[in-house]
């Protein structure tokens, strides 16, 4: 859609002002805290002031791949330690673009790029169009400056390093959550240690007369030969360290051949046995 077109257009949407379109102008991708001290306070006591200053170096016996230094300074900073100077990079893969801006109410808004003249009808309000972009920059502190920047980025550093406090308003006083809890007692030993003693006093064998197990002992190894400790306590019941006694008195170990590991009665008592 043309311009012309869009201007004639009687729908009972605004017409676009077309009065400045053909200025040239710069546009400029800055961070949010320079923005701020690029934005336009008008004074009562002065109709126009500038915000910053572009300073412009040109070096007549440069070659033409040589790029022209810009130069920005600012009029005043938000902050102490926002650098003054920039130095402005001009982009080189740069689409012409036109800027329109947008007011309502009396309140203007800054210049909004755009790509194409047709998109602006969708505001509905009182639009201008600002101009043309003919080249646009990106910032980077100057050398000059490049201390306060250090600075400024400590600072922003340390501000979200530290955590602010948060105040909570209690509003019920006597809730469960301001009444002290009762201290817990926890036990030192192991509960589950205290049970296997006892199961191991429950098992306790009880001791049978000296004579009475030699007897017993006979008889078992008449049916069996070789014994191992753990098939004689089985079989008689009896408390380990007494039957150890009783196998050192009537019995031999062995502890190679083919009955490795077992018990089996001395050749007396293998005789008398036998009688």
């Amino acid at each position: 859609m043309k311009m012309e077109e869009y201007t004639a257009k009687k729908d009972g949407t605004p017409a676009l002002e077309i009065g400045l379109a053909d200025r040239s102008i710069w546009i400029l991708k800055c961070p949010s805290l320079v923005a701020s001290s690029l934005q336009y306070f008008p004074f009562p006591d002065e109709s126009y002031r500038p915000v910053a200053k572009v300073a412009l170096a040109i070096d007549p016996l440069a070659t033409e791949d040589e790029e022209t230094k810009f130069v920005m300074e600012l009029a005043r900073a938000e902050s102490g330690n926002i650098p003054k100077r920039y130095a402005l990079d001009m982009s080189k893969d740069f689409i012409p673009m036109c800027a329109f801006s947008d007011t309502s109410d009396g309140n203007e808004i800054s210049p909004v790029p755009y790509a194409s003249v047709a998109t602006v009808g969708s505001f509905g309000r009182r639009t201008t169009a600002e101009g043309k972009i003919k080249n646009k920059f990106d910032m980077r502190p100057h050398n000059e400056s490049i201390e306060s920047y250090g600075q400024l980025c400590r600072e922003r550093a340390s501000k979200y390093m530290c955590k602010n406090r948060q105040i909570q308003v209690i509003g019920n006083a006597s809730g469960m959550h301001l009444r002290p809890m009762q201290p817990m007692i926890i036990p030192t030993a192991n509960p589950d240690k205290k049970k296997l003693t006892n199961k191991t006093s429950d098992m306790k064998r009880t001791r049978r007369d000296r004579r009475e197990m030699e007897e017993v002992m006979f008889n078992l190894f008449e049916r069996q030969s070789n014994w191992t400790l753990r098939l004689l306590i089985q079989e008689t019941d009896q408390p380990e360290q007494f039957l150890k006694d009783l196998l050192r008195d009537l019995c031999i170990y062995n502890n190679k051949g083919s009955n490795q590991g077992t018990y089996e009665l001395k050749p007396e008592y293998k005789k008398a046995t036998q009688e």
